[in-house]
């Protein structure tokens, strides 16, 4: 893999094309900030911000879609209730392998939170330096199945299909039907990955908005009194599912200060 300061390309994990980008260093002159995009996410909706916070704290930067979703190729649908588990636990530690990553921090937004907190947790992680999390979930709540239904109704009846389609081309009903239905399915409100806490054994930056209408303060609180190393939590006011976007510069200077002290 050639590195430069912005390359998009995919990479061959188990058999399938992931879309990847890379952007600043290379792995083997800095460590990298790993992003793993939300539920309806892919590289494409993270915009420049990754590459802006690599450009910050001298890191480079690997941004990539899952199976399903953007230019990657399509998942096997329905998903399985674990298959937050299967990403952390089978297909991040093979990406990082093949992409050559040596250190790295994790930032997941969302469903991509939960899977840095189970890789955490459920793995050696002998590459991984510390994690940020966005809204992330370690258990099921009624305001976020709420929201996931009303999802459903825009994506059927408003203007969301179109609006995903411009980054998830052919991808766009895999992407939404593979969040959407199973999250919906009944046998989802037991889902909890709050085992995983306790074994996370790197520092951990928990972001939230206040107003996030898929997740109460309820989820930070529970990583905050579970989680062994040093938590930094922090409520961002005006804010809801995405702090990266709603609150940019808020989250910005927080994550870039928060990545220069681990990196100190």
């Amino acid at each position: 893999m050639d590195f430069c300061r912005s390359h998009i390309d995919h990479l061959l994990v188990n058999g399938k094309r992931l879309e990847i980008a890379w952007h600043g260093a290379s792995p083997e002159d800095a460590p990298t900030l790993v992003f793993l995009h939300e539920g309806l996410g892919c590289l494409g909706l993270w915009g420049d911000f990754p590459s802006k916070l690599a450009a910050a704290t001298g890191c480079g930067a690997l941004v990539y879609s899952r199976l399903g979703y953007g230019k990657s190729d399509a998942s096997i649908l329905p998903r399985p209730i674990r298959f937050m588990h299967e990403e952390a636990l089978e297909v991040l530690p093979q990406l990082l392998e093949v992409a050559g990553i040596r250190d790295c921090i994790l930032i997941g937004h969302s469903d991509g939170g939960s899977i840095a907190i189970i890789y955490a947790g459920g793995t050696n992680a002998p590459p991984l330096r510390g994690l940020i999390t966005e809204a992330a979930h370690v258990f099921c709540e009624d305001i976020g199945l709420r929201s996931i239904r009303q999802a459903r109704e825009i994506y059927l009846k408003g203007d969301l299909r179109p609006k995903l389609e411009k980054h998830h081309g052919t991808n766009t009903d895999n992407a939404f039907w593979g969040w959407n239905d199973v999250w919906l399915h009944p046998d989802f409100r037991d889902w909890n990955i709050e085992e995983y806490l306790s074994e996370v054994k790197v520092p951990m930056l928990v972001i939230q908005g206040e107003d996030d209408h898929y997740g109460t303060p309820a989820q930070v609180e529970a990583i905050s009194r579970q989680v062994p190393t040093l938590v930094d939590a922090v409520m961002v006011p005006d804010c809801g599912h995405a702090p990266h976007k709603e609150q940019e510069a808020v989250v910005f200077k927080v994550m870039t200060a928060y990545i220069s002290r681990l990196l100190g």
